[in-house]
């Protein structure tokens, strides 16, 4: 993380305003005009129950992204930061309380394909990072995507509940500053998940390992290292039994 995005996120305890912070936080760098426009469509809709809840936000919200396909559902309690930097693809559907962050000074955000389901309570967030879901995955609930680098998941990866993907967010053991002092940045490289793969529930995939096409990742595994194309692989760390 750069230094300059590192103090506008800590910022400032000493320097600027309360609604300063506070953009900076939840919007970014967007007009003053875009602001209010996003916290009035939040204030009214986010917790509205049933059908109108549902018509009035997939009418309304689109407005607030980068770029939002036709038919996007949004359910209750959906929080959004960073809209201006993140596109959805057609027919996505965004479940109850799920979390859809791309916060950064110089990332370019969350790109989320056609057909796309990100389950209830499940956050996809970026700390100065890029995320990139493909078509059609479907995020289970409970899940947590997160990015300091760049994170991709193929099309058609079926992800369990209480999965958690990794690219960056590392701390630096050698570094003699106070962990909760640190960034938490740290990166071995970028996290890439081939297409049409499943991960189990409560799967943890770590910074820098990668999963090649067609996977079978069992429940509670730990992928610390790549796995090839087509390999089932379980326990902790996860390793490869068979080939399918």
């Amino acid at each position: 993380m750069s230094d300059s995005y590192k103090v506008k996120e800590l910022g400032a305890a000493g320097g600027g305003s309360s609604f300063a912070r506070y953009r900076a936080l939840v919007h970014g760098d967007i007009a003053i005009w875009r602001v209010m426009r996003n916290e009035l469509l939040a204030l009214l809709l986010l917790n509205l129950p049933g059908a109108p809840g549902l018509l009035l936000r997939q009418w309304l919200y689109p407005s607030m992204f980068r770029q939002c396909g036709p038919k996007v559902v949004f359910g209750r309690g959906v929080t959004v930061r960073h809209a201006h930097k993140i596109s959805l693809g057609r027919g996505c559907i965004v479940d109850d309380h799920a979390l859809l962050d791309a916060k950064g000074s110089s990332n370019a955000g969350i790109v989320i394909g056609d057909e796309v389901y990100i389950g209830r309570h499940t956050s996809v967030y970026c700390k100065n990072g890029d995320i990139t879901l493909g078509d059609r995955c479907n995020l289970s609930a409970h899940c947590t995507v997160f990015s300091s680098n760049r994170l991709t998941v193929g099309p058609g990866c079926m992800v369990g509940a209480y999965g958690y993907l990794l690219s960056g967010g590392e701390y630096d053991p050698a570094d003699a500053t106070p962990f909760a002092a640190q960034s938490g940045t740290c990166t071995q490289g970028p996290l890439e998940i081939g297409a049409d793969c499943w991960l189990g529930a409560r799967v943890t995939v770590l910074d820098a390992a990668a999963i090649g096409e067609r996977c079978v990742v069992g429940a509670g595994a730990v992928v610390t290292r790549p796995l090839p194309t087509r390999s089932l692989a379980v326990g902790v760390p996860a390793r490869v039994v068979r080939q399918l």
